[in-house]
């Protein structure tokens, strides 16, 4: 039997998985499903040892042009997150400003500071 098999066979998984269309509703799954699969074939990895036979290198080679797709697609999903993050954040203070505009004014003594100068 060859012992990449099941290395083979996660990363086909996980592949599948973020070829998967993403929306915003199904990230957090799909981030946690890609987490549970890494993992998992990090374990399986721990057990590969050499000497590889031919077939064992061949399907190693396929692994590594897997992996760099895996690799592409996971730094989109994560820079796609990053994105919304700030997105969000930025929103948040717009709305903080939108409920108080005058928070960050410092009046003394009925006078306006304006502390930009």
């Amino acid at each position: 039997m060859n012992r990449l098999e099941p290395v083979y066979e996660i990363t086909t998984r996980l592949k599948t998985l973020l070829n998967q269309e993403i929306t915003a509703k199904t990230r957090e799954a799909m981030i946690e499903q890609v987490n549970q699969l890494v993992e998992l074939r990090g374990e399986q990895l721990e057990h590969v040892t050499p000497p590889f036979s031919e077939e064992e290198k061949q399907l190693g080679q396929e692994l590594v042009a897997m992996n760099r797709a895996i690799e592409e697609k996971m730094e989109k999903l994560f820079t796609e997150l990053k994105t919304e993050m700030k997105q969000v954040k930025k929103q948040k203070k717009s709305n903080r400003t939108y409920i108080n505009p005058y928070d960050k004014v410092r009046a003394r003594d009925g006078r306006f500071m304006d502390s930009r100068n």
